[in-house]
């Protein structure tokens, strides 16, 4: 039996130093195989997928990476349009939110670069572009809606806000 234990172990230890290692060079490699367009230079991309653009943007030194996609300019929108774009990250824009920079909304999705996968790469490029394309109507990143639909405060259902005790100081 304990035999069995230890060829699992080192099966599973071998899958995880095996693991992708995604680096500027790989990302790139990967961007122009799945876009319709990448132009840039090595940690800032710019890329057309879907008639969208994107800009893909790293930080190797801190493992940092961004795909991003502007969408509209904050002001002009609505107070009830800002507060639907809240309740979307909770509950349709899934691994990507929508932000605001410098007086525009943007699609988002952050994350370490080392660890991305292939298939999150992917999955954050289609994201991105759902996400800017639905923002207004669907404000959705996928087909999913994770936890509940997105709706206004007025439509929402009244429920009781508990109080959180404050934390205590260690």
């Amino acid at each position: 039996m304990p035999t069995k234990i230890t060829i699992l172990f080192f099966v599973l230890l071998s899958h995880c130093s095996f693991s992708q290692k995604m680096d500027n060079d790989a990302l790139e490699q990967l961007l122009t195989k799945v876009t319709d367009s990448v132009n840039g230079y090595s940690g800032y991309w710019e890329i057309i997928h879907r008639d969208r653009q994107l800009l893909c943007i790293t930080d190797e030194t801190h493992n940092r990476m961004r795909i991003i996609s502007p969408i509209t300019q904050t002001d002009s929108l609505s107070k009830e349009l800002l507060i639907d774009t809240l309740t979307a990250n909770f509950h349709s824009a899934l691994d990507v939110k929508y932000a605001n920079s410098k007086g525009i909304i943007w699609a988002v999705f952050i994350h370490p670069l080392k660890e991305l996968s292939e298939n999150e790469v992917v999955s954050a490029i289609e994201q991105v572009v759902n996400a800017a394309v639905n923002f207004g109507t669907t404000f959705s990143s996928t087909e999913m809606i994770f936890g509940g639909s997105p709706t206004t405060p007025d439509q929402e259902e009244e429920t009781p806000v508990k109080e959180v005790p404050p934390t205590r100081k260690l």
